[in-house]
């Protein structure tokens, strides 16, 4: 065979292994806000239900999820990215198909347990694939493809939501079946295989003791109002929340691969961004849960124009993240992060003090939501620098891991949050509540970015023992300096070697 044939069946392979990774991202990204979408016809479909019960439809999937991110990273690099990714799709696709059938609210959150826990081995290895299926120098594109598909797949979902909530809400579980069979079966064939060897066992003990701690919060939380937020359950729910988390900070410093790494939260942007991130997310669930009620609630609009309704934040969020993170690589992640809190927030602001029992849209409704979707479109691209560029290459997978869980956790304590004021009060003072706490928590993710302070230019911040962990340098410089470590791959894809990382 001819060197021109050999790289054009080469090009061929991988671009059907890469679209295989591509759809994986897109149907995990859009399964999140579909989801929301279909809450108002969970309270239909489930009218025994209280508000805070449905509400573990979005939050059991986001606990899961927050918990094995970061083990589910360790196992894929240990035992294959593409085992993983295989098995995450795969796990993802049948939950779908139980959640479709659930015939009980019960059943309907334990499959999205197991979607979450799908969702946590796809994401970390299909980052780690899409960089090893291209060259070193194309690395940028990889993680920038990446992005753009997960940011797709939220942009797109709730007018697709809208549509397949018509039929029926099943549909929104059920659309997923098809396209993972084809995902599995393709992959199956054309994706390469890469392992890392000498991985330490992640510490199962503490992915367990998080995973508990989250949803004793979330649900003291969410269940303070009808049991009483002086009564025992909910005070002792928040007693094993507070023992979880002092658990996990001294487990974090024995086991050797810990759920939370000490190393990589002690380098300040690093723990920062965390913060940050944790902080906006809680703000962007109040956001989620809010603006879906009151339009469907207080308004009395259908599922399907509600879903319109809610596509301009999003699609405004898509164009503003690629000029966002060329801002934060001149000016850095803190400026423009501070901005985009502040944007968001005022998103929030607007409707708290411009929406009324008399619905109209355009006067109303339609300026916040433009203006909070161009707020979160500044402040995602900071978060994700901020919380994870300042690490070494060799750690890049496990700080995205880090960030994305705080992203879920924040997600689930603002719909937790949200859920309580609603199930206290359902009248249109509620609805204003939830679109201040919305902006209180998108202020002080800014403000934690804000507070990284600008970029400086010392040896990288690797947070290895023994360096500076507390400065902040550039990402290009710090990602380029390091070399990533060496993997074995199991068949003969391309290797990956240091990360040409984008500074945004």
């Amino acid at each position: 065979m001819s060197g021109t044939a050999q790289r054009s069946g080469t090009a061929q392979r991988n671009g059907a292994a890469i679209a295989v990774v591509l759809v994986g991202v897109f149907i995990a990204a859009l399964d999140v806000l579909i989801v929301n979408i279909a809450f108002p016809d969970f309270q239909r479909s489930f009218p025994t239900a209280s508000l805070t019960d449905i509400s573990w439809v979005l939050s059991s999937y986001a606990i899961t999820f927050a918990a094995l991110l970061m083990p589910g990273g360790r196992w894929a690099d240990r035992s294959g990215r593409k085992r993983a990714f295989l098995i995450g799709l795969t796990l993802f696709a049948a939950a779908s198909a139980v959640c479709a059938a659930a015939p009980s609210l019960e059943v309907l959150v334990a499959a999205r347990v197991l979607q979450g826990a799908g969702g946590a081995l796809m994401t970390p290895s299909s980052l780690g694939l899409l960089l090893a299926l291209f060259p070193d120098d194309r690395r940028a594109v990889a993680i920038g493809l990446w992005t753009a598909v997960g940011g797709a797949g939220a942009a797109l979902a709730p007018p697709i939501g809208g549509l397949l909530v018509q039929m029926d809400w099943r549909w929104v579980f059920l659309v997923n079946i098809p396209i993972g069979v084809v995902a599995v079966v393709i992959g199956r064939r054309r994706l390469p295989e890469f392992r890392e060897e000498g991985r330490a066992v992640p510490d199962v003990l503490g992915i367990l003791v998080l995973a508990a701690t989250v949803a004793a919060i979330v649900a003291a939380i969410s269940q303070g109002q009808d049991w009483g937020w002086g009564g025992p359950r909910v005070i002792g729910l928040f007693v094993l929340g507070v023992l979880g988390i002092g658990f996990t900070g001294w487990r974090a410093r024995r086991h050797p691969a810990p759920v939370i790494e000490p190393a990589i939260v002690r380098i300040r942007a690093v723990a920062l961004g965390n913060i940050g991130t944790l902080l906006f997310f809680a703000g962007v669930g109040a956001m989620m849960v809010g603006s879906t009620l009151f339009l469907s609630g207080v308004w009395q609009h259908s599922v399907l124009r509600t879903a319109m309704e809610i596509t301009p934040g999003p699609v405004m969020a898509t164009l503003c993240a690629v000029p966002a993170g060329l801002l934060a690589s001149r000016y850095g992640v803190g400026p423009v992060g501070l901005v985009g809190g502040v944007v968001f927030a005022a998103g929030g602001v607007c409707w708290a003090l411009m929406t009324t029992g008399e619905p109209d849209y355009v006067a109303q409704f339609l300026p916040g939501s433009v203006i909070g979707g161009i707020g979160f479109g500044l402040m995602l691209p900071c978060l994700g620098a901020a919380a994870t560029l300042s690490l070494p290459a060799e750690r890049f997978a496990t700080g995205t891991a880090l960030s994305s869980m705080c992203r879920q956790i924040g997600m689930a304590l603002g719909v937790a949050v949200v859920t309580a004021v609603l199930a206290a009060d359902t009248g249109l003072g509620a609805f204003h509540t939830a679109f201040l706490i919305m902006a209180g928590c998108s202020l002080a993710g800014g403000l934690a970015l804000f507070l990284i302070g600008k970029p400086r230019d010392p040896a990288a911040a690797t947070g290895v023992p023994g360096q500076d962990a507390t400065a902040t340098t550039s990402p290009a410089q710090d990602a380029a300096a390091t070399a990533a470590p060496e993997r074995t791959p199991a068949t003969a894809a391309p290797k990956p070697g240091a990360a040409d990382v984008p500074t945004a």
